[in-house]
């Protein structure tokens, strides 16, 4: 299954408790809203998120692409989270901590294109069958579970995990399905997350997910084509004549073509 549209560039995680913060997210550019019901949500108050999750699915988000983070299978809260969902008209599922494909089983039913979040050694084994299934839209990164499953100590930097990071961007281009990185946990370093942003787009990922609404502006400029990438591509696309050919000083053929086309797609060209 696929997300309509382009893939979104900044998918921010919304607390299904917070009414304030569900308001709020309505103006907001973000490309895609998650209404979390899962970590973002203390115990005693998962039902009152999904009551509220329903009543703001209901009424709309004109203009925004929605999905629903539900509790992980085997968890005490997915089966009334799944009944909760069902029915609604959402664009896609997250599903936390998704360490094999029987792990997508409870959520398949739902028939909507599900985001699996890669959160573990487990998981990152299983990444590639996980991409494959057909009822997958895309792999997110979940890279504080995966750090503490890890073991790595408080605040390494994340290049502790490079093996891991590119083993989800190749298991997604595998299974032709989008990838999305993982959050940036300091909200008040907003140098260090465009940075992240930027290194995420260097590695391959599609967008970044997020946990402030102050994010979603520099992620948005992060994965979208910059004025050089964009001039750089019109001026590839004018100058194709078919197979291989030089090019500005370098050799381009099809593919390189049909990235630059992409590319002004995305951009609105």
């Amino acid at each position: 299954m696929t997300i309509s549209d382009f893939a979104p560039r900044s998918l921010l995680y919304v607390p299904g408790s917070n009414a304030r913060a569900l308001e709020k997210a309505q103006g907001l550019a973000a490309d895609m809203l998650i209404i979390d019901l899962e970590d973002a949500v203390p115990a005693d108050r998962k039902a009152e998120a999904r009551e509220a999750m329903r009543a703001v699915v209901v009424a709309g988000f004109p203009g925004k692409r929605i999905a629903v983070r539900i509790n992980a299978t085997g968890s005490d809260y997915q089966a009334a989270d799944i009944n909760a969902v069902a029915g609604l008209p959402l664009d896609a599922v997250v599903l936390p901590k998704v360490d094999a494909v029987t792990d997508l089983e409870p959520a398949r039913g739902l028939g909507l294109p599900l985001l699996a979040m890669i959160e573990t050694p487990t998981a990152i084994y299983a990444a590639r069958d996980i991409a494959a299934d057909p009822a997958v839209a895309g792999l997110i990164a979940g890279l504080n579970d995966l750090a503490h499953e890890l073991k790595l100590p408080d605040g390494m930097d994340r290049g502790a995990m490079s093996h891991a990071i590119q083993a989800i961007v190749l298991a997604a281009r595998a299974g032709g399905k989008y990838g999305f990185d993982g959050v940036y946990n300091a909200i008040d370093d907003a140098a260090g997350f465009a940075a992240e942003a930027a290194e995420g787009r260097r590695l391959g990922f599609d967008g970044k997910t997020l946990i402030h609404p102050s994010q979603v502006e520099p992620c948005n400029a992060a994965f979208a084509p910059s004025p050089r990438e964009i001039a750089a591509a019109e001026a590839l696309v004018a100058a194709a004549t078919g197979g291989a050919q030089r090019h500005e000083g370098r050799m381009i053929e099809d593919m390189h073509v049909a990235a630059a086309r992409a590319l002004l797609e995305r951009a609105g060209r």
